[in-house]
């Protein structure tokens, strides 16, 4: 049985094309295992300099303690999923705020990721991931794509390498184009899960 981790990152709860989609997903795979995490609901801290002395210091506070349990929790299911899903609704041309404050806590040193003599070398393997995004405008293959590019790049970083992208794009043009998204996205989306 797959085990699947959904991280939800739009900030419009079941109004969000890529919350109406990961759900649409989720309904093809009934008999997974699944953890949901909602960033948008529940956003992690932010990730300020506390944070990171947290993650990549010497933790010596109550409240470094529960940053770096945090992290580890986040890896930890991370870790566990056999695929992830990731819901990318384009805010201001980039991720939501909550999806890079979930990146920046499992981005950790000797954990996800480390240097070594050819440079940097991702440590998760073995994982598939399914990006969902969303866009009010049409910007696949683009120069304003500021999501696509900047998620392959740091999953790659940290070993990840089969990533699938579906999009439903220009949703912002109103009922029609959102149903028309809509449908392109899940029919992309049918064929995803056949070979999951």
């Amino acid at each position: 049985m797959s085990n699947i981790l959904v991280l939800k990152s739009s900030i419009l709860a079941e109004h969000s094309q890529t919350n109406q989609l990961s759900d649409y997903l989720l309904s093809k795979l009934p008999d997974a295992n699944v953890v949901e995490r909602d960033l948008g609901a529940n956003p992690l801290p932010y990730f300020d300099g506390v944070a990171a002395n947290a993650l990549r210091g010497e933790p010596k506070t109550e409240q470094d303690q529960a940053l770096l349990a945090l992290s580890d929790s986040l890896i930890a299911e991370l870790k566990n999923a056999d695929t992830i899903i990731i819901n990318a609704p384009m805010y201001n041309f980039n991720i939501p705020t909550q999806l890079k404050s979930y990146i920046d806590f499992i981005a950790r040193p000797r954990v996800t990721f480390q240097y070594g003599a050819n440079g940097a070398e991702g440590l998760i393997h073995g994982k598939k991931v399914i990006v969902l995004a969303a866009f009010g405008g049409i910007h696949q293959g683009q120069a304003t794509d500021f999501v696509t590019p900047y998620l392959k790049t740091f999953l790659a970083f940290i070993g990840i390498t089969d990533v699938q992208f579906v999009y439903a794009e220009a949703i912002g043009f109103g009922p029609d184009a959102i149903a028309k998204a809509q449908a392109g996205a899940k029919a992309k989306i049918d064929n995803i899960v056949k070979s999951l």
